[in-house]
């Protein structure tokens, strides 16, 4: 197999020496870049193309969100893991409607970040649960139609209506109608809370 090509982004040397002993424990694992500061990130994403990108929020001359707009925005499929000191709702919220894939703290274990580089290389979300109960609100059940039920599946992968639309064999605007249900039956304002609701509620399985 390939080794999962990983790029850290983080301003303090230290940190980075140690996120990068932790990653040399795992064969299947390889750091291929290092950036200190936001600007140089993204430029050396452009340049490497890693599988994964680790990536803290708080840095010198961009911040961490603005690197994971701009790259989301250059590369859609972009693997993004935000590791932060911060615990706040609002960054974590900020961060997965940007697009990251996975959020940790920095006081989580080496096998954590490991489990989470694994997981997110295979384009799957990597959300501790202590991360969705600070977002999720107590909501009443929710009673989704088969279908429904499909449809939420796809969006918590990070599936476009289109996409969604080809993997389950139906209509774009079938598609709309079912978002727009879910969003209504599960009280969420964007598929960034109805996803965060549904991984926290148990309704759809993360793998």
């Amino acid at each position: 197999m390939k080794p999962i090509r990983v790029m850290l982004v983080e301003d303090h040397f230290l940190a980075r020496i140690a996120l990068r002993s932790v990653l040399s424990t795992h064969s299947q694992i390889t750091v291929c870049g290092e950036a200190s500061d936001g600007t140089e990130a993204v430029e050396m994403y452009r340049q490497l193309g890693p599988d994964v990108l680790l990536l803290d929020l708080r840095l010198p001359r961009m911040s961490g969100f603005d690197v994971l707009l701009q790259i989301r925005k250059e590369f859609p499929r972009a693997r993004c893991i935000v590791l932060s000191a911060y615990r706040g709702s609002e960054d974590i919220y900020r961060a997965i409607r940007g697009g990251a894939m996975g959020y940790l703290t920095k006081d989580v274990s080496g096998e954590q970040i490991l489990n989470a580089i694994l997981t997110v290389s295979r384009d799957l979300r990597f959300i501790p649960k202590d991360i969705l109960n600070r977002l999720a609100e107590r909501m009443p059940a929710v009673d989704l139609t088969p279908r429904e039920s499909e449809v939420l599946a796809c969006i918590t992968k990070g599936f476009s209506n289109r996409e969604i639309a080809e993997d389950l064999s139906i209509a774009d605007k079938t598609v709309r109608i079912h978002v727009s249900s879910i969003l209504e039956k599960m009280g969420a304002r964007d598929r960034t809370q109805a996803t965060i609701f549904a991984l926290q509620r148990g309704l759809v399985d993360l793998e």
